[in-house]
């Protein structure tokens, strides 16, 4: 496990690197003129002052090449420094903290949410392939990873703050505000959990070593949890930090939806307001947290595996 997390430790600047030049280009890529951009928003005007364009590209630092803009962007982020918005004209990071640690918050519940449903399902339909359980949860999730968020989010919204206001449908502060996003955000990761389970542990429990195991008068339930249930959940241990990552960076519909002041819905204000420094302090923010989130799991997952704990220590 040593050997693992040094090697992906010192793959993570090399990634980080990539995704800054990834995300300072991209909106340089598209050949628009940013400062024109912007002032063209401020001003409402379609030919903008020259002096005024000429003043904002220098206040912001657009004036010089690409090379000195990724350079000087680059050295900042290195010192701690993510730039000033464009839009509140104060400094990214009292706004990029904040709204990643709320989006944390969402999305780390969504994950064990789905994980306390999705594994004892998964388990469970595999007990009697083609039973009514697995026929039952076979719809859920193909319902739960075709169904939008928006939709699912609005359907919830309707039910549970509408129809029957037990549940407040917007805001954030209090814990009953979280559960509708939580709920919504769950349902895409819990659909595939539940699946991913299920088809390890059929494949687990026709193993051979099973059978040796119902041979020494083991129940079926410890087999089943045994030899089937854990090497499921290593793999969704695996899966966890794609997980963890997809919806962090896929959370705009939600906060949007919501209302919930979190790194989604600071994204999607930010690409409205084409406030450049904080769209890419946000994207860097996401990259970085899914890197990590995967070294995590990956070590997780070995932890729980010692046949690929040792097979790891033997290649290293």
């Amino acid at each position: 496990m040593t050997a693992v997390l040094l090697r992906r430790l010192l793959a993570l600047p090399v990634v980080l690197a990539a995704a800054a030049l990834f995300v300072f280009a991209l909106p340089r890529l598209s050949g628009r003129d940013t400062a024109l951009s912007v002032l063209r928003s401020r001003t409402g005007e379609a030919e903008p002052d020259p002096a005024a364009l000429a003043a904002l590209r220098e206040r912001y630092g657009l004036d010089g090449s690409w090379l000195d803009q990724f350079l000087n962007w680059a050295g900042g982020i290195l010192t701690g420094d993510l730039g000033i918005s464009w839009t509140s004209r104060t400094p990214v990071s009292g706004l990029l903290w904040p709204a990643l640690g709320t989006s944390l918050i969402i999305t780390v519940l969504a994950l064990v949410l789905a994980g306390l449903a999705g594994v004892p399902l998964g388990v469970a339909a595999a007990r009697r392939p083609g039973g009514r359980l697995d026929r039952a949860l076979t719809t859920g999730s193909v319902l739960g990873v075709a169904v939008p968020e928006f939709v699912l989010g609005t359907v919830l919204v309707l039910v549970f703050a509408v129809l029957i206001p037990v549940l407040p449908a917007t805001g954030w502060g209090k814990p009953a505000q979280a559960v509708l996003p939580v709920l919504t955000l769950a349902a895409f990761p819990a659909a595939l959990t539940a699946q991913l389970v299920r088809a390890e542990t059929v494949d687990a429990l026709g193993r051979p070593h099973v059978a040796v195991a119902r041979s020494k008068g083991l129940t079926d339930r410890v087999v089943v949890w045994r030899h089937g249930g854990r090497l499921a959940l290593t793999s969704v241990t695996s899966l966890s930090g794609l997980f963890l990552g997809g919806l962090l960076g896929g959370s705009v519909v939600i906060e949007v939806l919501f209302s919930v002041p979190g790194l989604g819905r600071l994204l999607y204000d930010a690409v409205l307001g084409q406030d450049l420094p904080v769209v890419q302090a946000g994207l860097l923010a996401v990259v970085a947290v899914a890197a990590l989130a995967g070294i995590g799991a990956e070590l997780l997952a070995l932890a729980l595996d010692p046949v690929a704990r040792s097979a790891d220590g033997a290649a290293s």
